[in-house]
């Protein structure tokens, strides 16, 4: 059971209740991490307003972009947030057998060498913050500066995004099933 309230669009501040409205007019679900943030009405509006602007496909492959999300969520046993990007993945091109072998993508044959790249600065960016020069040189080799920004700033939204879920113990919506591979 979630930490906080999951706020309905008829609880809410009327800065959400603006922004739930529009998502239903765009028939984009509101999630439970909608509902959440909520209970700030400014920094939820801004937080769902960052995630689109991430979500959409200028300077990154949408493939690359949904390795590096699922993988944040793997590395930092989201099961919310992987289990959203499951689906998400496949239509951008991620196979099931990638998914499935995420958690040990460097041992895997699954994997091109830009996908590894991604994978890799993602992996230090999520759990050192601090990436090395050989990490970013075999980055640089596939991306130019925009998509590099782009990339670690999804790797880094995406972070803070399962922090939020984990943190405040954030369930799927009902008759969900968390999709995890091991870590």
């Amino acid at each position: 059971m979630a930490r906080v309230k999951l706020l309905e669009k008829d609880q809410a501040d009327p800065i959400i209740k603006e922004m739930f409205q529009k998502m239903e007019d765009r028939k984009a679900p509101i999630v439970n991490i909608h509902k959440a943030m909520g209970n700030s009405p400014k920094v939820g509006r801004n937080f769902v307003r960052l995630g689109n602007s991430i979500l959409n496909q200028d300077f990154l492959d949408p493939k690359l972009r949904e390795l590096a999300i699922l993988r944040v969520g793997n590395l930092l046993q989201s099961g919310y947030e992987f289990t959203k990007h499951v689906g998400i993945g496949k239509q951008a091109g991620v196979t099931g057998d990638q998914i499935d072998e995420l958690s040990n993508w460097a041992s895997s044959k699954k994997f091109t060498d830009i996908e590894r790249a991604v994978l890799q600065y993602t992996d230090e960016v999520t759990l050192n913050v601090k990436v090395s020069d050989s990490t970013f040189a075999d980055l640089k080799k596939f991306f130019d500066d925009q998509a590099i920004v782009k990339l670690t700033t999804t790797i880094g939204y995406y972070g803070m995004v399962c922090r939020i879920l984990v943190a405040l113990q954030i369930e799927l919506e009902p008759g969900e099933k968390a999709l995890m591979p091991l870590y």
